[in-house]
């Protein structure tokens, strides 16, 4: 199979993301990943096995060159439970704590791709600020600082916005913003966005998302139908509302409001 010829490089040496944000942020240029040496005593190679995870995504249909190397250069064996790292570069969810559960490489791929084709994104050839809801473990927000300019990331759950932040930390993101809130309200100080998405599924797509979302940008979110189950949606925001796009059947944890 032939590789990307786009690669993303390694990150760069400064200070941890922040706590808090004030303000709005602008567009600045995507980290890059310093690759670090393969766990000790972890019976794996990180780096030969994702990239055999980045061929398989290839292989399944994931065409971006930038949302490939930013898969191949995130460490997810970092952001799981050391008993779990034999399992970090397979298709599979895994469990991140608090019933929660960090996506399969190839739905983060997928959603990240899906971002990529928003209207403003295609004119302006990079993705620009980015607001992800439900931070999880911190996995998807670093993976999205690869390829996004900024990247603003919401959680609810105390406990998990602790656990990426130490996940985060040592990589020293300069454009990954950890926030902990109810992500239903989104976070209007970062916006408007060019991409908005949601690690968790509820009925209906909040009205601040839309609000907050960039004329030309698009949100990628999983929405429970009328069936009951939980399918893609993709918004499209233009200067005269907003389009829909039903895609493919998806599994998330529920979107809740508040915070605990």
């Amino acid at each position: 199979m032939n590789q990307p010829k786009r690669s993303v490089p390694g990150w760069i040496a400064a200070s941890a993301a922040p706590k808090h944000v004030n303000g709005r942020v602008g567009g600045g240029v995507a980290p890059t990943v310093r690759s670090t040496p393969a766990p000790v005593g972890l019976g794996l190679d990180s780096v030969a096995v994702r990239m055999r995870m980045v061929q398989r995504l290839a292989a399944s249909g994931i065409q971006s060159p930038s949302v490939l190397g930013a898969l191949g250069r995130v460490e997810r064996h970092l952001f799981v439970d050391s008993a779990l790292v034999n399992q970090a570069y397979e298709d599979t969810s895994l469990p991140i704590g608090l019933q929660q559960t960090i996506s399969k490489p190839s739905v983060v791929a997928r959603m990240i791709e899906l971002l990529e084709g928003a209207e403003c994104v295609r004119a302006s050839g990079k993705l620009g600020r980015v607001l992800e809801v439900g931070t999880g473990c911190g996995y998807q927000a670093a993976v999205l600082a690869c390829v996004a300019q900024q990247v603003y990331s919401v959680e609810r759950l105390r406990g998990l916005h602790e656990k990426a932040r130490n996940n985060l930390r040592p990589l020293r993101l300069t454009n990954v913003h950890l926030l902990f809130g109810d992500g239903m309200l989104g976070y209007a100080q970062g916006g408007p966005y060019a991409g908005i998405i949601s690690a968790a599924g509820g009925e209906s797509v909040p009205r601040a998302w839309l609000d907050q979302l960039a004329v030309g940008g698009r949100l990628v979110a999983p929405t429970v139908r009328s069936t009951g189950q939980q399918a893609l949606l993709v918004v499209d925001k233009t200067s005269h509302g907003f389009t829909e796009s039903v895609l493919e059947a998806v599994h998330f944890v529920p979107l809740k409001s508040g915070i605990a």
